[in-house]
């Protein structure tokens, strides 16, 4: 009796499994679908966008920081759209339930597909601008080594630090709207405290506080745009220190994620 009543949990949790991705797989199509939708550059914007941003900030941060960095615009380049990935999905996260709204009023859906399809399909778009990347390499002669196998680990775990953020901040929209607002503020100073256009060596230089050092470091996108610039810039290993600081981030902010969206998703119909 106990075996039959396992085996039906098992196959129940298989086809809810099989439904929830079923699910993903279209909300990342019907997004894909619409937001190239009578575009006329269409998938080309994704590759265009990143690369006319690294010319323009190349230009203006050279000048004014004066930077040496070796190859700055593919430096600059791979922090904008690290930096990137995490902003566009976390802030598309931000409204998922409220969006979502009519579909959960008529459908059994399990909550948690909403916020998770914001993030899997910003990665989708991030993979158009790699293209920009491989460009950029191309242009500098920076040939590929076979450091990159470590890209699906970067990536993976930059996936569960947003998916993390984007429970908290979809959970917590339903209840105050302002979230939506202060997001965008907190990733715009986030932005400044991120190396994506200047490098920690430059604070080291100018003998900032050892307390500014402090908060740099302990920045998780300070340890993924340098997971990213290693692996393809530097072409070399990502230190022990930052494999340890992106793991226990990404770890981190999925626990707490699910902890909160699990603890208020039954309120979640009073409110949207």
């Amino acid at each position: 009796m106990a075996d039959t009543t396992e085996g039906t949990f098992v196959s129940h949790a298989r086809n809810d499994f099989e439904k929830d991705l079923f699910v993903l797989k279209q909300l990342v199509t019907k997004d894909f679908k619409i937001k190239y939708r009578r575009s006329f550059l269409g998938v080309a914007w994704s590759v265009l966008n990143p690369l006319l941003m690294m010319v323009v900030m190349s230009i203006v941060f050279s000048t004014l920081l004066g930077s040496n960095i070796e190859n700055f615009p593919l430096y600059l380049i791979l922090g904008n759209i690290t930096y990137s990935l995490m902003s566009d999905s976390t802030s598309k996260a931000v409204t998922s339930i409220l969006d979502a709204a009519p579909l959960l009023k008529k459908v059994k859906i399990d909550r948690f597909v909403f916020p998770v399809q914001k993030i899997l399909f910003a990665l989708v778009n991030f993979a158009f601008s790699l293209i920009a990347v491989a460009i950029v390499m191309l242009w500098f002669r920076v040939v590929p080594t076979w450091h990159l196998i470590w890209l699906p680990v970067c990536l993976g775990l930059l996936m569960v630090f947003c998916i993390g953020i984007g429970l908290v901040l979809s959970a917590a929209t339903v209840f105050f709207r302002d979230v939506i607002h202060l997001w965008s503020v907190v990733l715009t100073a986030w932005n400044y405290i991120t190396p994506v256009f200047w490098d920690f060596q430059m604070l080291l230089d100018r003998g900032a506080p050892s307390w500014t050092l402090a908060i740099v470091k302990a920045n998780p996108m300070y340890g993924f745009v340098t997971f990213m610039r290693d692996i393809v810039l530097w072409q070399q290993n990502p230190s022990l220190g930052i494999l340890a600081l992106c793991t226990v981030w990404a770890v981190v902010m999925l626990v707490i994620g699910i902890i909160v969206f699990r603890k208020t998703e039954h309120k979640f119909i009073l409110y949207i």
